[in-house]
């Protein structure tokens, strides 16, 4: 008896398991762990993770943890390079693509809701061509004025573009202001989405907001401990300018305005804490624009409930693949 349609897709679509949750929730130890346990690789979906140099500040997993788990879309160019997110879009489904043909699971893992937005979803990135002197106008605006007013101005023109960035995302805010003056057309009117062929599962992790921001605040002081301002020092004296996009990062701005002496180390610290504590809020409202994402508690130690969740979800691979 033929398999009803609906049973027909899902047997020809192959698994992806996406790990989302705000900046120092504990993504890279559940992936770790999940990854180890059921034959899989680790895409990184982390806009900031993919700059060679930068591992203290953007807590990108160690050299010990991207041996124990092979891990993709990380640590791939060098800081004065961007990543167009159609660019990313393409190499993350090449990655997860030959994961599934070497028979093993991938893992999108990261905080980066428009890269796990445009893997879920397929958005269709809209097509708007450069304009240099218009960019040039803008990054100068935001030079005079802040990146709060050059968000504002964005805020204006493309309410729901505004509320994918955060202020510090200069080159993305650009992007969306340089569509709508370009096209006439909002950014978020022009994006559409082709969903990709592979049965998704959307793990989320969360935490009370103060017990969040306790270990969030203990990060930083960990980073400071392991180097951040040294890691800061010798991206400088490598030549890259902290006026980068890929520089504008939580952390390396405030550690750029310590070693131009414009604030104490202990001043820096405390800027970077509240800082990741506004970007927390940030995630949140980027993570409510994901449909369907099985939420967790860590507090509430939920490891055995996901690995449970996660076997049952490949179990009906294995099934329909028998």
């Amino acid at each position: 008896m033929p398999l009803p349609d609906e049973q027909a897709q899902e047997k020809a679509q192959p698994p992806l398991i996406v790990i989302l949750g705000p900046t120092a929730v504990g993504k890279t130890s559940l992936s770790l762990d999940l990854a180890a346990r059921f034959d899989g690789e680790i895409v990184g979906a982390d806009s900031r993770q993919i700059y060679h140099g930068m591992d203290i500040g953007t807590a990108k997993p160690s050299a010990a943890e991207q041996a124990r788990v092979p891990h993709h879309l990380v640590d791939i160019q060098p800081p004065d390079s961007q990543m167009a997110l159609a660019t990313y879009q393409q190499m993350a489904f090449g990655v997860i693509d030959a994961i599934h043909k070497r028979g093993r699971v991938p893992f999108l893992v990261g905080g980066s809701a428009l890269y796990l937005r445009a893997v879920t979803e397929g958005l269709q990135i809209p097509e708007a061509p450069p304009n240099p002197a218009l960019r040039a106008e803008l990054e100068k605006f935001a030079q005079e004025n802040g990146r709060a007013a050059l968000h504002a101005r964005l805020q204006e023109s493309d309410p729901d573009a505004a509320a994918q960035f955060h202020p510090n995302n200069m080159r993305r805010v650009i992007r969306a202001l340089e569509i709508v003056q370009t096209t006439g057309r909002r950014k978020s009117e022009l994006e559409s989405a082709a969903p990709p062929p592979y049965r998704i599962l959307k793990i989320g992790l969360e935490l009370p907001r103060p017990l969040l921001h306790e270990r969030i605040d203990r990060r930083v002081h960990e980073m400071v401990a392991a180097g951040l301002v040294e890691e800061m020092a010798s991206l400088l004296s490598a030549g890259y300018s902290p006026d980068l996009p890929s520089l504008s990062s939580l952390g390396y701005q405030e550690v750029a305005a310590h070693l131009r002496g414009e604030m104490t180390l202990t001043k820096a610290v405390e800027r970077i804490q509240i800082e990741t504590h506004r970007f927390v809020r940030h995630q949140y409202t980027w993570f409510r624009r994901i449909p369907d994402i099985h939420w967790y508690d860590i507090s509430e130690a939920p490891l055995p409930a996901i690995r449970i969740l996660v076997e049952r979800f490949l179990q009906r691979n294995r099934i329909h693949n028998d």
